[in-house]
């Protein structure tokens, strides 16, 4: 009995730790949803035009925001697995080198998108008579968005050191800033200009802003001291061709993701307006269910990131293992009621019955999605926390795109399901990858590719 008591005892550690780090990053990432809700709630009340411009333009940063990550993850992954090990001028280096290459690449792509923002959204399939709302948002929201890639890479920095509440508390301010932006901004409150879809531009520019004021001063001030020069001559580049081993191929997996989403949404397109504004509504409202699941993944990559770090490879599997059942207990729970009460939530977000019908149809399907999307992606970030990368992203290209690209036009267009086909052929995509996933981690193939061995 005294020896199971000792066994389980190191199992309670690493739980807490896991729940320490995963309830921060689930309000965080409940707040970030937030304020993409929260501009779509308060644009809704200005025009449905807005919303459905705003949703095209979300889904192109989407992607950016992805190529951001090829870096951020990386970060993640090395500087959890260097503390683990206890490597202190590996974790510096990390930090300096993925901050100097998010802020290179954020200022090159902000300036694209800033320029060419008419082009984009045309490519993307949008209404020439919205084609001037999305401009004056994507200029804006897109323009600065190399604000993002910084904020992005702090938090990363910040999560791997078990200081996951400042990035927290950092959303949770610049929440209310875009808040009160919006209030002022969209509808000309207080005297302001009524700017629209502009005034949420600028509400969101200058919250990013404010973000990575703070958490750089956090970061270094609080945290970790500014890493010295001396670390930097010569220059680490085994660091740069570790952050792409790692974020390349996951990042890869994501773009690829977002890229089947953005043809989906050109599908979407070729509904209607009222499909498209119902896709943008509900997948506003969808993110909600798996919310947990991204912040429960996220810390599980990094337990499991130090845990490896420090050779504990078996409690990292059944971190995992334990990771993977609260994130589907709990986001099923949430779809289920999302489902049921999603007639009023559309009711809330338009007045129009073919957007409420349309919408309050496919959140029960989205209850098949999220289950396999639940286990997507806890299993994949667990994969990416271990360095076993490439599988996530060749496994996800060839399901992706022949499973749920393909089927969204042949159920939803060809076969006349509208959005109900597209989502079923979504919620397949989740869940066959889900099985494929979760087969990789049990065969415990990701042993040997760790960074500190």
């Amino acid at each position: 009995m005294k020896k199971s008591n000792t066994a389980k005892k190191p199992r309670r550690i690493v739980r807490k730790k896991l729940f320490n780090l995963t309830s921060p990053i689930f309000v965080e990432t409940l707040l970030i949803m937030l304020t993409g809700a929260t501009d779509v709630f308060m644009l809704s009340r200005y025009s449905d035009a807005t919303v459905a411009a705003g949703g095209v333009v979300n889904q192109l940063l989407n992607l950016v925001f992805i190529l951001y990550g090829i870096t951020t993850l990386g970060t993640s992954v090395l500087c959890s697995q260097y503390l683990g090990a206890r490597q202190g001028k590996n974790v510096a280096q990390v930090i300096g080198v993925s901050l100097l290459v998010n802020l290179v690449m954020g200022v090159f792509v902000s300036a694209g998108l800033y320029f060419f923002a008419p082009q984009s959204l045309r490519l993307m399939g949008l209404d020439e008579n919205l084609i001037g709302y999305g401009v004056s948002y994507m200029t804006l929201v897109g323009g600065f968005s190399f604000l993002q890639a910084i904020a992005m890479t702090l938090s990363a920095i910040l999560r791997s050191h078990n200081k996951a509440y400042y990035p927290m508390f950092v959303t949770l301010l610049i929440n209310i800033i875009n808040v009160i932006g919006n209030y002022f901004l969209i509808f000309g409150n207080g005297g302001a200009p009524r700017l629209g879809i502009t005034g949420a531009g600028i509400s969101t520019a200058v919250s990013r802003l404010v973000a990575v004021v703070l958490l750089t001063y956090i970061l270094f001030k609080k945290v970790a001291p500014v890493p010295p020069l001396k670390y930097f001559k010569p220059f680490p580049w085994d660091k740069i061709k570790n952050l792409m081993i790692i974020g390349l191929p996951a990042a890869g997996e994501q773009v690829s993701y977002n890229f089947s989403q953005v043809v989906i949404t050109y599908f979407s397109v070729m509904l209607g307006t009222a499909a498209l504004t119902a896709r943008t509504y509900a997948m506003s409202i969808v993110m909600f269910s798996y919310v947990f699941s991204i912040a429960i993944g996220q810390g599980a990559a990094i337990s499991i990131g130090h845990l490896i770090g420090e050779d504990r490879d078996n409690a990292a599997f059944s971190v995992e293992k334990y990771s993977i059942k609260l994130a589907m207990i709990v986001t099923v729970c949430i779809s289920v009621l999302t489902a049921l009460v999603g007639t009023n939530i559309f009711k809330l977000l338009s007045t129009n019955p073919e957007v409420i019908a349309m919408g309050a149809s496919i959140l029960y399907i989205d209850v098949l999605l999220e289950i396999g999307r639940a286990v997507n992606i806890t299993s994949v970030n667990s994969l990416n926390a271990a360095g076993d990368v490439m599988y996530p992203f060749i496994t996800g290209i060839i399901v992706m795109w022949g499973v749920a690209t393909l089927l969204a036009y042949v159920l939803g267009i060809w076969w006349g399901w509208g959005l109900n086909g597209i989502w079923l052929a979504m919620a397949l995509d989740e869940n066959i990858r889900a099985v494929v996933f979760e087969r990789r981690w049990k065969s415990r193939k990701w042993e040997s590719k760790g960074f500190t061995r």
